[in-house]
């Protein structure tokens, strides 16, 4: 029986988290959720179950509301930065979830590093 596209996308998100949490103890979560229409990503302390900074293509100050492209993945990884580093955090790893690390999820880890964070 063939899996659904879906299917194949919890298996993947989950066996990334599962590897990605035995390797970086105690450390930040970087997760980027992606959709057909925008893109955001959320710094989190899983510790203390608290989101730290929180960044998304639906902010109206980035200028990027309605597009889902490359060029607003870059501005919404540079604005993670921007507020990572005023939470005081420098260090965290990159929860990418099921989806595949290329395009706009490439070009947000990129701008994130660009901006000061370390992966």
């Amino acid at each position: 029986m063939a899996n659904s596209k879906r299917t194949l996308f919890l298996k993947r998100r989950l066996r990334v988290r599962n590897k990605q949490r035995k390797v970086n103890v105690g450390k930040l979560r970087l997760s980027v959720h992606r959709s057909n229409k925008n893109i955001s990503v959320q710094l989190i302390d899983d510790v203390k179950g608290i989101t730290l900074a929180a960044a998304s293509s639906l902010e109206k100050d980035l200028g990027v509301v309605g597009k889902n492209n490359v060029e607003a993945a870059a501005k919404v990884g540079a604005a993670i930065a921007e507020r990572a580093k005023a939470a005081g955090v420098e260090e965290c790893y990159f929860d990418r979830g099921g989806f595949l690390f290329h395009g706009k999820v490439k070009a947000l880890a990129d701008a994130a590093r660009e901006g000061g964070l370390k992966f």
